[in-house]
């Protein structure tokens, strides 16, 4: 037995660092990848700093692809009114996030124009844009830190008072105070010892807290159970009232009270109104609630 430790005891020690150079290497590769990639184009010289924006965002025959080769959207024209929820449904694949990227300038257009309040988003600086909204999405997003920061993330002159008037706005002040230590509570890494529910009412403080005159939601309540997703929509009601809203929808029950809803395949927006207007229709939006639904992307 003992020679029999002695001989696979080594094995055993090189294949556990077989492992972590395996690891190692993928990292390495990330990371290269990471610095390779081409820096974002500097702000125009004369660009100016959007404040305070009213939300009235206009597409003008807007076309765009990730590679040149590939166009994903096709001369999109849109116009959305300040504080109007527009919902984005469509299978998988369909340019819903690619909508999402374009109005936030992860990306420019190739063809078109976006405008925010009149103005080109070519114009403005990206910073100053980028702080227009405020986003919920699907995956939550926490850090190591204590959960007054974690909601307090994004404006950097936030009190306490503000903080915690956001955790009330989202139902969650009342699961705080009960912690041991309160807003002091120090979450791990993604919030692991949080439920999901939890950490989603945690996001929406935060925006709640930023007070963006648009937001963009990506169906937050898709990962949880049914109780839950009923403290979060009521959550998210708060934090959307009076608000330009963009809504990637994934369960066609959550947007049935949209403003508009545009439906996107294939990089076209084949329809769009209310739905009422596209269950009268009968076209593909109708196809889809019929099926019970649509996929994420």
């Amino acid at each position: 037995m003992l020679y029999s430790r002695k001989f696979s005891g080594p094995i055993n020690e090189v294949a556990n660092i077989m492992g972590d150079l395996q690891s190692a290497l993928a990292a390495a590769e990330r990371i290269f990848q990471l610095i390779d990639e081409a820096p974002e184009t500097p702000d125009a010289p004369d660009a100016i700093v959007l404040e305070q924006a009213d939300g009235n965002v206009t597409l003008e025959d807007v076309s765009f692809g990730y590679v040149p080769e590939r166009t994903i959207l096709h001369h999109v024209d849109l116009e959305v009114k300040p504080g109007s929820q527009i919902a984005i449904v469509g299978p998988t694949g369909a340019g819903k996030t690619t909508l999402i990227n374009l109005l936030m300038r992860f990306y420019d257009v190739d063809e078109g124009c976006i405008r925010v309040d009149g103005h080109a988003i070519t114009d403005v600086t990206r910073a100053s844009l980028r702080r227009q909204y405020a986003m919920v999405l699907q995956d939550t997003w926490l850090f190591e830190g204590t959960i007054y920061e974690n909601i307090a993330y994004g404006k950097a002159d936030a009190t306490r008072e503000d903080v915690e008037r956001a955790a009330r706005m989202a139902g969650i002040h009342s699961y705080i105070m009960h912690l041991p230590q309160g807003y002091d509570t120090v979450l791990t890494d993604e919030g692991t010892n949080i439920s999901k529910g939890q950490k989603q009412l945690l996001t929406i403080a935060r925006a709640i807290l930023l007070d963006a005159r648009m937001l963009i939601l990506d169906e937050a309540t898709s990962n949880v159970d049914t109780r839950t997703e009923q403290r979060i929509q009521k959550a998210m009601t708060t934090l959307m009232e009076g608000k330009t809203c963009f809504i990637i929808a994934h369960r066609l029950s959550t947007i049935i009270h949209a403003d508009k809803i545009l439906v996107v395949k294939d990089g076209n927006i084949v329809e769009q109104g209310t739905h009422a207007q596209l269950l009268e229709a009968d076209g593909f939006y109708a196809q889809l609630w019929r099926a019970g639904g649509v996929g994420g992307e």
